[in-house]
């Protein structure tokens, strides 16, 4: 598995010592409120087990994120193919979920930044997505500084989250290679690998 090193962080493979981080901040209420579940440890383990699979599979996934000089554990980023079958399918979706203790610092940016970087330049993808609900104002603000664009008909509603519920509406969020290209210079000069 790619390290990746960014300014600030270390995109790295995982290590059993992550489990109970990541577990942490899986049932932290603000990670949560977000999520419209909050997984039991034996849920959040499987959750690894399978981001694994999928980097050996794929050559790429979520990667455990460090903080260089800092914590050894703040989260989640990297690049994934969905599991349910959304009507934008097939795709791969960049994604971060980091502990609350690092949100507004620019990690999810960072590093969504470093995993774009990557799958666009060494796992060769044509286009990435990012998806989140409508009512999650600072993902939706991570994916617009990456460059990333919404249209309002690719907007759904989540068919594992009742239709009722405030999380169930979702935004979807674009970017293809040839716009992160035109991009990345000023966007990760001061961001990416060191």
């Amino acid at each position: 598995m790619e390290t990746i090193t960014t300014s600030r962080l270390l995109l790295r493979e995982w290590r059993d010592s992550d489990l109970e981080p990541f577990a942490e901040m899986n049932v932290d209420p603000q990670v949560v409120r977000t999520l419209f579940y909050e997984p039991t440890r034996q849920e959040s383990d499987d959750m690894v087990a399978r981001v694994k699979a999928h980097h050996e599979a794929r050559g790429y996934g979520l990667w455990a994120v460090e903080e260089i000089g800092g914590a050894a554990f703040i989260g989640a980023v990297g690049l994934s193919v969905p599991r349910i079958n959304f009507h934008f399918m097939p795709c791969v979706e960049v994604g971060w979920r980091l502990a609350p203790a690092y949100w507004g610092k620019g990690y999810a940016t960072e590093a969504a930044a470093a995993s774009l970087d990557f799958g666009f330049n060494n796992a060769g993808l044509a286009e990435v997505v990012s998806f989140t609900a409508e009512a999650n104002k600072r993902s939706r603000e991570v994916m617009e500084r990456l460059g990333m664009a919404s249209l309002p008909e690719d907007n759904f509603e989540h068919p594992n989250i009742p239709i009722d519920h405030p999380l169930c509406p979702h935004v979807l969020y674009r970017i293809s290679a040839e716009d992160w290209q035109r991009q990345r210079k000023s966007m990760i000069s001061s961001l990416l690998p060191r």
